[in-house]
C-alpha cells in the first residue's frame, strides 16, 4: 500500500511534488508551533500562517516564537521550507518558459476541435492565412523546415514535423478538425512533391477518412493517384497557371481580371447546382434572366463529364442532369 502510493507520488509532475511536500512541511510546522507554544499560537490556523510567511521569508512579525523549542522549529522551516517553496516556484516559472517555447518552436499538442491544418508553408499558405486571419479561423500550420513558429498570432498554432507521420498529425489533432489543405513542397522536384503530397493525404485519410482534403497537385500523372487516395478536391496549380498564361498572351491583361475576379468572389459563393425545376426546358440566357431576378449570376453549363461551357449558345436547353455553374450570395439555389 505505501509502496503503491510512493509510485503514484514519484509520477506526479514535479511542480505537483515540490508544491504538495511544501504544504505537508507548512502544515507539520504549523502544528508543532502550535504544541509547542500554545499561549503563543492559540490556534493551529496560526501556526500555519507563521510557517507561511516564514518559509516565504515575508516575516510580518505579528508571531513571533518566544521559547528556545519554538525558535529551533523556525530556524529548521526557515532552511528546509524556504528552500521547498522557492523551488516551487522556479519550477512553476520554468514549467511557463517551457510551455511557451514548446508553443512557439513546434513541439505543443493542439486540442480543440474545429480547426483547420494546413501542411506546408510557403506564400500559398501565407496567403491562406492571412485571408483566413480576419475570420479568426484557428489554423494547424504543420512544417518541418521551420524553427519556429512564421506567424506567432493567438489563432496559429505550429507543429513542426512531417505531415504523413501520424505521431505529428494526431498532435495537430487530425480527428477533431475540420478540414485539411495539402500544399505542394517546393523545396522538391515537381513528382518528388506530389509523391509526398499523395503520402500525406493517404496518412490523414487513414486517421480520418470523414475529414475534406484539399490537395494541390503539380504533375498529371499524380492526378489519379490523390484521387484514388481520398482528395476531395485537388487544386492543378501548374495547370491553372499555364491557362492564364496562356490566356495573356492572346488576350494581354486578361490575368489581372482574372485575379480581380477571384478576389471579388472570396466573398461569394462558386459552385456547380442542379436546375430546379423552373429552369428545365429554358435557354442559357432565359434561366440567366430568371436566376438574374433571385441575385445570382448563371456563368456556363456542364453537361456529363464535357467541359464547362461558358456563356453557351441560345440553341443549348438546359436538361435535368446538367450542372449550373453559379455565382450567388447564399449556399444554394433557393
Amino acid at each position: 500500500m505505501h509502496q503503491h502510493i510512493y509510485i503514484r507520488f514519484i509520477r506526479l509532475p514535479l511542480i505537483f511534488r515540490i508544491l504538495l511536500i511544501t504544504a505537508v512541511l507548512i502544515c507539520l510546522f504549523g502544528i508543532l508551533i502550535h504544541i509547542l507554544e500554545p499561549d503563543n499560537f492559540p490556534t493551529v490556523f496560526d501556526g500555519i500562517w507563521w510557517a507561511v510567511i516564514t518559509a516565504s521569508t515575508v516575516g510580518y512579525g505579528d508571531f513571533v516564537p518566544l521559547t528556545l523549542p519554538g525558535r529551533i522549529a523556525g530556524i529548521i522551516l526557515l532552511l528546509v521550507g524556504a528552500g521547498f517553496l522557492s523551488s516551487y516556484f522556479i519550477t512553476l516559472s520554468t514549467v511557463a518558459v517551457t510551455k511557451q517555447d514548446e508553443y512557439i518552436k513546434g513541439y505543443a499538442q493542439y486540442r480543440a476541435e474545429g480547426h483547420l491544418i494546413i501542411v506546408g508553408w510557403n506564400e500559398r499558405s501565407r496567403e491562406i492565412i492571412s485571408s483566413l486571419s480576419e475570420l479568426r479561423q484557428h489554423v494547424i500550420l504543420i512544417d518541418e523546415s521551420l524553427q519556429e513558429n512564421p506567424l506567432p498570432f493567438h489563432h496559429i498554432h505550429f507543429i513542426k514535423g512531417k505531415a504523413h507521420r501520424d505521431s505529428i498529425l494526431l498532435k495537430a489533432n487530425i480527428n477533431g478538425a475540420k478540414q485539411v489543405i495539402i500544399t505542394a513542397d517546393q523545396n522538391l522536384d515537381e513528382m518528388q512533391a506530389d509523391m509526398n503530397t499523395v503520402l500525406t493525404l493517404l496518412a490523414v485519410k487513414g486517421l480520418n477518412p470523414d475529414i475534406l482534403c484539399i490537395v494541390e497537385i503539380l504533375t498529371s500523372e499524380q492526378l489519379n493517384n490523390a484521387q484514388r487516395a481520398g482528395a476531395d478536391e485537388i487544386i492543378q496549380t501548374n495547370r491553372l497557371t499555364s491557362a492564364v498564361v496562356l490566356d495573356s498572351i492572346h488576350n494581354p491583361g486578361v490575368a489581372n481580371s482574372l485575379l480581380d475576379l477571384l478576389g471579388e468572389l472570396s466573398a461569394k459563393n462558386l459552385n456547380y447546382h442542379l436546375p430546379k425545376h423552373e429552369l428545365l426546358g429554358l435557354s442559357f440566357q432565359e434561366a440567366n434572366a430568371v436566376l438574374l431576378s433571385k441575385g445570382k449570376i448563371l456563368l456556363g453549363i456542364k453537361k456529363g463529364n464535357d467541359a464547362v461551357n461558358v456563356n453557351p449558345r441560345q440553341a443549348v436547353k438546359i436538361e435535368k442532369e446538367d450542372q449550373l455553374l453559379v455565382i450567388s450570395n447564399e449556399e444554394n439555389l433557393q
